[in-house]
């Protein structure tokens, strides 16, 4: 299983990190997440969830 959040689908981000010369290399940002207890039609099971999802659903 990916590291891919189950709400809304947030997986690693690349990009370039750019020193002073301006020479780049790659950079992997990966969300935050957590394997918390869903439930997903009547059945609880474990799923991956960033905190950004965690933190609207109680909010709900």
């Amino acid at each position: 299983m990916s590291r891919v959040c189950s709400v809304c689908g947030k997986g690693q981000m690349t990009g370039n990190l750019v020193s002073h010369s301006n020479i780049k290399t790659k950079k992997v940002s990966r969300p935050n997440l957590h394997k918390v207890d869903v439930e997903i039609d009547g059945k609880q099971t474990k799923a991956y969830v960033c905190t950004k999802c965690m933190k609207g659903s109680k909010k709900q």
